[in-house]
């Protein structure tokens, strides 16, 4: 049986709380996987693994327009509807129903749908960035979802998407576009210092270690927002800097609810403090 859905209580932030959801949020994270990584195939190359993330849309999360051949496609999770769109730039589409269904199933309903539109795409079936992962045609134990806590979770990414990009106009070095990355499942925004940094250590389950070190190839200091999951279980807004300053822990951030936390080697918020806030947009911003 699915958990009880909690009341909205904030229109605007609403209530996420990961063990009502967390077995849609495992399955989600599975399919959005599997778009990123068609996404991954068809894409050149762009630092920092730039060109495979999701951007949050009005109404839900989409892939850029992937390039195949003279033609274009691009495919949208709709979290209003339920239904992932494939459409293409030549006026055609498909769609794949989101409702409680195998990752398996997913998959191959995804590439059915890619076939009959004519686009070639084949992708490695292993996930990323999950312990103890199965390839996604043989995964038969993934298969919830709940509308009602899916469309929460965008609404929530609409949000954080809306304060990040505030947040980023304040920095005019290099820094990446606000974008969904579906290895880890979180969205996020990086600020560059330019300085190289010390070769990243890797040992990210089910991430070449090649890809590890391109991403931290430079310092950086990164903010995100994370839904929760196993070792976490509650939604988070964190920021850490990699290679960690001297002192970077033991500094005093706001609120006063923030903590480092020497688990995760970053600054942890809990989503519920700021949903609850009589100013959610300022007790982020003072955070970032």
């Amino acid at each position: 049986m699915p958990a009880a859905t909690e009341p909205l209580t904030n229109d605007v932030w609403p209530a996420l709380p990961y063990q009502a959801w967390k077995d849609t949020c495992a399955t989600l994270h599975l399919w959005t996987q599997v778009v990123g990584k068609i996404q991954l195939v068809q894409s050149p190359w762009v630092n920092h693994s730039w060109h495979v993330t999701l951007r949050v849309s009005a109404r839900g999360l989409r892939s850029a327009a992937i390039p195949h051949g003279s033609r274009r496609f691009e495919m949208e999770f709709d979290f209003i509807d339920h239904t992932l769109w494939i459409r293409t730039s030549d006026g055609t589409n498909r769609q794949v129903l989101l409702r409680p269904i195998t990752v398996a199933d997913f998959y191959q309903h995804v590439m059915a749908a890619l076939d009959e539109l004519g686009i070639g795409v084949r992708i490695k079936q292993m996930p990323n960035e999950i312990a103890d992962a199965v390839p996604f045609d043989r995964d038969l134990v993934h298969s919830a979802y709940d509308p009602e806590y899916a469309h929460r979770f965008w609404q929530v990414l609409l949000q954080v998407d809306r304060v990040f990009n505030l947040f980023r106009t304040g920095f005019i070095g290099k820094c990446s576009p606000v974008h969904f990355f579906w290895g880890s499942f979180d969205l996020a925004v990086t600020r560059f210092s330019g300085r190289r940094a010390p070769r990243h250590p890797g040992g990210i389950p089910n991430l070449p270690d090649s890809i590890a070190c391109e991403a931290y190839s430079h310092e950086v200091s990164s903010a995100g927002f994370w839904p929760g999951g196993p070792g976490f279980e509650q939604p988070a807004f964190y920021s850490y800097a990699y290679p960690e300053p001297e002192g970077f822990r033991d500094f005093a951030v706001e609120p006063a609810a923030a903590r480092y936390n020497e688990t995760l080697g970053e600054f942890i918020l809990p989503y519920d403090v700021v949903r609850t806030a009589a100013d959610p947009d300022a007790v982020l911003l003072a955070f970032l």
